[in-house]
């Protein structure tokens, strides 16, 4: 089925109960880190739907209230065998929520226990409309245009039909950049990242999942709407920044704390999403779009970074090798 059959589906079944209210965005890592496009939508775009984002362990131990007859699940796991997240998907279908569960791995745990199971693409070359932070969006913008009705619909999907080909020609203009990048922060121990609206959750997963995960290196991401309420204190020269700034309604939170960081920083990476071309996606919707932009270019700073400091991103001291 697509994700606009499993929507109708669902909305149909929900209708004498009076639809659908709520959409718990559910994961862990990266996993969640993909859905805050689709949470930042309906948070912003949606009048009546309530809208949960919500790290798998947490959502177990302290399960919003509202979960109930009104409600969708949507979560994601890679590998479909993420303990907290198969667990979490598991108590919300056995409550009744219908469950969409997004992994690249069919026959997963995580299938058993779901209502709807969507894979997405993966890996080089892989067709960014169909990633996992794209389906996610989907499923977002399905719900809000069945259920609330979504003036930008055919904006959206044109931007979808659009995003491949930007990312793509964004990878390759940054690659000499990304080497330059690599060879100046080899050694450094700390590298803070930056960004704001749909797009922080590519900071965030940068931070979390790539310096700190699969580089062992200290880092946070920083909302730039933020920066100037505590964080801004730790500007000086010798700090690391990379930061996000955006196309969308919150482009100037990044340019004014970029403007600042120019003024007591030097060093500082700047991911322009205008630079990189997003702006051919039309400016209703562009704005959840950054997110796959920021994130797959991330992706080729990563690999210079791994190869210049001789520490392959697949490197682990605990992940999935001592109880935890």
């Amino acid at each position: 089925m697509t994700m606009k059959e499993i929507i109708a589906e669902i909305i149909a079944a929900k209708k004498e109960d009076g639809g659908i209210r709520e959409v718990y965005f559910v994961g862990c890592g990266g996993s969640l880190g993909a859905f805050y496009p689709a949470k930042i939508f309906l948070e912003t775009e949606a009048s009546a739907i309530r809208t949960g984002w919500i790290t798998s362990n947490e959502f177990i131990h302290n399960t919003p209230r509202a979960l109930g007859k009104n409600s969708v699940v949507i979560t994601a796991s890679h590998r479909g065998n993420t303990p907290e997240t198969v667990k979490a998907a598991q108590m919300a279908h056995e409550a009744g929520v219908p469950v969409i569960a997004l992994t690249w791995s069919p026959d997963s745990p995580i299938t058993k226990v779901s209502d709807y199971v969507v894979g997405y693409t993966f890996g080089d070359g892989k067709d960014i409309a169909g990633e996992k932070t794209i389906v996610g969006l989907m499923a977002a913008v399905e719900i809000l245009n069945q259920t609330e009705g979504y003036e930008n619909y055919d904006k959206f999907l044109d931007g979808v039909s659009k995003i491949d080909g930007i990312v793509k020609r964004a990878r390759k203009h940054v690659e000499k950049r990304a080497q330059t990048f690599a060879e100046e922060h080899r050694e450094d121990s700390v590298i803070y990242t930056m960004g704001s609206g749909a797009g922080y959750g590519a900071a965030y997963m940068e931070s979390i999942c790539i310096f700190m995960e699969m580089q062992w290196i200290n880092s946070s991401s920083i909302h730039t709407g933020e920066y100037f309420h505590g964080p801004f204190e730790i500007t000086d020269q010798n700090t690391a920044f990379m930061i996000q700034v955006s196309e969308g309604p919150t482009r100037a939170l990044d340019e004014r704390a970029l403007t600042f960081l120019n003024q007591y920083a030097k060093r500082v990476e700047v991911l322009d999403a205008k630079e990189l071309g997003l702006s051919t996606i039309d400016s209703s919707v562009v704005s959840y779009f950054n997110h796959s932009l920021f994130n797959n270019v991330y992706d080729v700073y990563n690999h210079a970074l791994a190869d210049e400091r001789q520490h392959p991103l697949t490197t682990r001291r605990y992940m999935w090798k001592v109880a935890y």
